[in-house]
């Protein structure tokens, strides 16, 4: 077995690896590398595992991240759900961890985060309170609309009946998306991405993504970027505007992706990461999503409490609550060089 570093020559050797392997995930396509180079500036490791015969047998990306405010650390992959090492079996697995593990010393890193959305095989610590929420899909959107209940229909047609309506486009749909998601972001609290990121998602990936936006009276009222990958739609990236919550628009936005996810013939739809019971989960399970269990394991340099670079960490809670009452326009200027950082 060979570990050795992803050169440009490997892209379609990796991508046909991952395209066959089950476990892979949409973070692992080797677009996603110079996605995350060009929108953010961080270094990237790619590795990958040859057999005896130059086949490729696992592959591990891993994008290095460092800063004054969260320090210096390593993830695979950053800003989505999954990630971690695919391979074929645990002595390819092993091998590319110890490779990380090697990497990560040398570079004289806090720790390294494998996100994966399966357990696996390795005696490291880990969380488990993430669930990415999913629904199988029937072929027909007619099928799936039947299956709802009463009171899903009606909560669907309200944003209707108040005059909203929902287009799904490509580019020529980014300002609104980014007009609701840097609001939401700033009333959370949240730095927001910056547009650039996801234009170069759009970019990178012009076949298998799309932005379904929700407008009222040509407002823009919510917005939600989709990605595809093999049989599953994911929309990693999702929001409303909270002064029209009363007209449910978030409802008419996910009943838009899912009819479109039907048509399109995927057979899964994935509504993103929840806590488990949090508000987000009960939303996404009343159209009959069930949890997946995320499995974030971790490798530290020295015996410390597992990282916490997430807004439910009190230490952040002030910067929160300050976030929440600048200026949008100042926010989306600030917000991407903080954001970059946060994993």
């Amino acid at each position: 077995m060979i570990i050795r570093s992803f050169q440009q020559d490997d892209r379609i050797r990796w991508d046909e690896f991952v395209l066959q392997s089950p476990t892979a995930a949409l973070s692992h396509h080797i677009n996603w590398k110079s996605v995350i180079e060009d929108s953010f500036g961080h270094d990237t490791h790619y590795w990958l595992a040859e057999d005896g015969g130059g086949r490729v047998t696992g592959i591990l990306p891993l994008v290095h991240m460092k800063s004054c405010l969260f320090g210096n650390f390593m993830v695979s992959v950053p800003y989505l759900n999954a990630g971690g090492i695919c391979a074929e079996d645990a002595d390819t697995h092993r091998a590319l961890l110890d490779a990380a593990i090697d990497l990560a010393r040398r570079k004289n890193v806090e720790h390294v985060e494998l996100r994966y959305d399966h357990s696996a095989a390795v005696s490291l610590p880990s969380k488990t309170s993430k669930v990415a929420m999913r629904l199988d899909l029937p072929v027909s959107s007619d099928d799936l609309w039947q299956g709802f209940n009463g009171k899903l229909r009606s909560q669907i047609r309200r944003p209707m009946k108040d005059g909203m309506l929902a287009r799904i486009g490509k580019m020529d749909e980014l300002e609104s998306f980014y007009s609701v998601f840097s609001h939401n972001m700033r009333d959370l609290g949240t730095p927001v991405y910056s547009k650039h990121f996801f234009m170069n998602i759009l970019k990178t990936f012009p076949e298998t993504t799309w932005i379904c936006t929700v407008y009222r009276n040509d407002i823009p009222v919510a917005s939600g970027l989709l990605a595809g990958f093999k049989h599953i739609l994911e929309i990693p990236w999702a929001s409303s505007l909270s002064r029209f919550r009363r007209s449910s628009p978030n409802m008419l936005l996910y009943w838009t992706c899912l009819k479109f996810a039907c048509e399109q013939g995927y057979r899964t739809f994935d509504f993103g990461r929840s806590t488990r019971d949090g508000g987000t989960y009960n939303f996404k399970e009343q159209w009959g999503a069930q949890p997946i269990q995320l499995c974030w394991y971790y490798w530290l340099r020295e015996s410390r409490p597992l990282p916490e670079i997430n807004p439910s960490n009190h230490k952040y809670k002030f910067s929160i609550r300050i976030w929440q009452r600048l200026p949008v326009r100042l926010t989306n200027l600030i917000g991407p060089m903080i954001v970059r950082n946060i994993p």
